[in-house]
């Protein structure tokens, strides 16, 4: 059971939270003002403490100051823009974690998984959904349900989610599910050049053009009765997709040089790291196009947002390079707890990356990965960069300040949008403001 300081000005989200963490077994007291809060620490030891980033009397990031020294209290930051996770992180060190709203069950439970240490392990006792996919959180569990009903149909997919969560093992588990006759064939649109991509997509026969010394079978071809996954859709050249939307509306194709229509029947799942506002603003698909691959669109879950199955994907990874290299390596609890923390901007491709990485550095005595003192990538340090002016050395105030007048201006000065997105209330928004002019 864990002692949590629950601190938050929205009444609906906090008698709701702090009644989910009583549920879970957990001793809760819940305040709604930095001051309350201020109180309490003085008086308890908390195990746990979860906050708002903007209070009506003050920042929440105070209260990171009013702890004791070397205080082993762990720190949930609670907002509705990310932006400012880096900095907090860089500010007042690993002990603080980060959760955007809206928070479910399965978000809450990873902050108290009690964790041991992972030894010898293997993959007889990680279930495989569909034979690809790792995961029992709510947002795996709700990917399921989509891969199940889709799977009864023929209906193509647009799998939408960022880059490193997993798009093709989705399309293979969807695949799967579908106990088709075909073959799954996987090909990735941003990778064919201009020239190519009717001949990879279509194929041609020999002669059709200079450096066509034989026939060659298109994708659609080879997983005909089966499934044709699509990655990156949205980088195809605008021009040549009416190419590809008419072998969708005809379930035809014509090789390069060939005169004969051919056959072809299956599901296509396509793709993108792009959102479907993006998509539609950008043009990055031809409207009738868009409709035709996202009959079922299935956007899947970041891995930031399902904590609670990083243990899981750990001992799954840990399994199969325990396989390979014919060794038996695990994790310590604090190397765990570590990568819980991180918040995973590359997702499962980054995590599996880092644990491939800990397992070649790890300790031949102990037997245990070795973890680098910074987990993040140069890339994610580069968009940590780009996503805010805040900067190492900045006060509380400055940082607050700086929150609202970026989420002020992405709303075009919206005020009521702003308060929503940053969860808190207009006239605690209108008092920032007014003390900002006064200032």
């Amino acid at each position: 059971m864990a002692d949590v300081l629950l601190v938050d000005d929205d009444k609906h989200f906090l008698e709701a939270t702090a009644e989910l963490l009583g549920l879970l077994g957990h001793s809760v007291k819940a305040v709604d003002s930095v001051a309350e809060a201020r109180e309490l620490i003085g008086r308890y030891q908390f195990t746990h403490m979860i906050l708002d980033l903007i209070l009506p009397d003050g920042s929440g990031l105070h209260l990171l100051e009013a702890l004791p020294a070397k205080s082993e209290t762990k720190v949930t930051l609670i907002t509705g823009h990310p932006s400012v996770k880096s900095i907090v992180k860089n500010l007042y060190g690993s002990n603080v974690s980060y959760l955007i709203k809206p928070i479910d069950l399965s978000q809450l439970q990873s902050l108290f998984v009690d964790h041991q240490p992972i030894v010898g392990v293997n993959n007889s006792d990680i279930p495989l959904h569909f034979n690809f996919l790792v995961g029992e959180s709510e947002p795996m569990q709700h990917l399921y349900e989509m891969i199940e009903r889709v799977a009864l149909t023929k209906a193509n997919v647009l799998l939408l989610g960022e880059s490193g969560v997993g798009k093709e093992m989705v399309a293979a588990a969807i695949h799967y599910a579908s106990k088709v006759d075909g073959e799954f064939i996987a090909t990735n649109c941003g990778a064919f050049s201009r020239e190519l991509i009717n001949s990879e997509l279509f194929g041609h026969e020999k002669g059709a053009f200079t450096g066509a010394t034989h026939r060659k079978i298109g994708v659609f071809e080879q997983a005909n009765k089966g499934t044709l996954f699509l990655d990156e859709i949205t980088e195809m050249p605008l021009d040549l997709q009416p190419n590809l939307l008419r072998v969708l509306e005809t379930k035809k194709v014509t090789r390069l040089g060939g005169i004969t229509p051919i056959d072809v029947e299956g599901r296509i799942v396509s793709a993108t790291n792009r959102t479907e506002l993006d998509i539609a603003e950008q043009n990055r698909l031809r409207e009738d196009l868009y409709f035709r691959l996202a009959v079922f669109p299935i956007h899947i879950p970041p891995l930031r947002t399902r904590k609670s199955d990083i243990p899981l994907l750990v001992r799954y990874f840990l399994a199969i390079f325990n396989q390979q290299y014919d060794s038996n390596i695990g994790i310590s609890e604090q190397s765990l707890q570590k990568l819980i923390d991180y918040d995973w901007p590359g997702n499962v491709r980054e995590l599996r990356h880092a644990v491939h990485r800990a397992f070649i550095m790890a300790d031949p005595h102990q037997k245990l990965i070795v973890l680098p003192d910074d987990l993040t990538s140069p890339f994610s340090k580069i968009n940590q960069q780009h996503a805010a002016g805040i900067a190492v050395g900045k006060t509380v105030e400055e940082v607050e300040k700086e929150l609202i007048e970026i989420t002020l201006q992405h709303f075009d000065g919206d005020k009521k949008q702003t308060a929503d997105m940053l969860g808190i209330s207009l006239k605690t928004l209108y008092n920032r403001l007014n003390s900002y002019a006064d200032a």
